[in-house]
């Protein structure tokens, strides 16, 4: 039997359960990652999380149908997951600009792809932005201070949150306070889906010889040690994401390397002046076996 990567694994369980009742949990199930790591892996390598896919794929699926057989649209909505016609009708319009009806009229055929063509502008960042191979290094456990916060796929509020952060830094912890600063996306149980979309919790701060008696609202924090592939991210923060999804999309499935249940963060050592600096620098940890 071939052996499938935890990508393929995903899709192809999805393929095989898409009229099922299934989601994020069911796939994390099936490839044996956490939802944190299967969430960053899936969006990276698709474009899209799991939950819009599964989405997609049944809306998709139910485009076919409709050119291809004279069922009724409300039976295709039952069986695509929908609960009536008017759901079905609304979400179908979003994805392919035309009802069913006015679909299955025209009979249209469109092919929707599941992963996005990388533009100039991500070429160009990976080919000079990203340190394409990794260091590989075992680090010790680190004790941060910081605050909490929500972020999203589609609503990245992490600039906020550090902006938070570095206003209260030097009241609260001194001015002798290290200047680096650490952010991380954390796993349990904060990863959830809701309507496609994927929010998680979010831990910036700086690092700390002891988590006793930290002043509201810092919380503490201690970030695992062990083993870690570190990549280097230099430009504006607003390209940080192509550098995950060259991380999880590309290096991942061909580096041979394993993740680890660990939380992957960011280690920024030198001051951020600008979100937009093209001298911006951070060092992202993955964690691997």
């Amino acid at each position: 039997m071939k052996q499938l990567f935890p990508l393929e694994r995903a899709v192809e369980y999805i393929e095989g359960h898409l009229h099922e009742d299934i989601g994020l949990r069911e796939v994390s199930r099936e490839t044996g990652y956490s939802y944190y790591h299967m969430t960053r892996l899936f969006t990276a390598a698709m474009g899209e999380s799991v939950g819009r896919y599964i989405n997609r794929r049944r809306l998709y699926s139910a485009s076919e149908k409709l050119i291809r057989s004279d069922r009724r649209v409300l039976d295709i909505a039952l069986d695509s997951g929908f609960a009536s016609s008017e759901a079905f009708s609304r979400a179908f319009k979003a994805a392919f600009g035309v009802s069913p009806a006015a679909y299955r009229k025209a009979g249209l055929d469109l092919v929707v792809t599941a992963k996005r063509e990388l533009a100039p502008g991500d070429v160009q960042h990976i080919a000079n932005n990203i340190s394409h191979t990794p260091e590989i290094l075992w680090r010790e456990e680190i004790k941060i201070a910081g605050i909490r916060g929500v972020t999203s796929l589609s609503d990245n509020r992490l600039p906020a949150l550090w902006r938070q952060f570095l206003n209260l830094r030097a009241e609260l912890l001194g001015p002798e306070a290290e200047c680096v600063g650490y952010g991380v996306c954390e796993t349990q149980p904060t990863v959830y889906t809701k309507n496609g979309d994927v929010a998680f919790s979010a831990m910036v701060g700086s690092p700390v010889k002891s988590l006793d008696g930290l002043p509201a609202p810092l919380e503490g924090k201690t970030v695992s040690g062990g083993k870690y592939a570190v990549f280097t991210h230099r430009g504006t923060f607003a390209n940080l994401f192509k550098t995950y999804q060259y991380i999880f999309g590309t290096w991942l499935p061909a580096a041979g390397e394993e993740l680890d249940e660990r939380e992957d963060f960011e280690l920024y050592e030198r001051s951020v002046t600008s979100f937009d600096d093209a001298d911006n620098e951070v060092k992202i940890f993955v964690p691997v076996k």
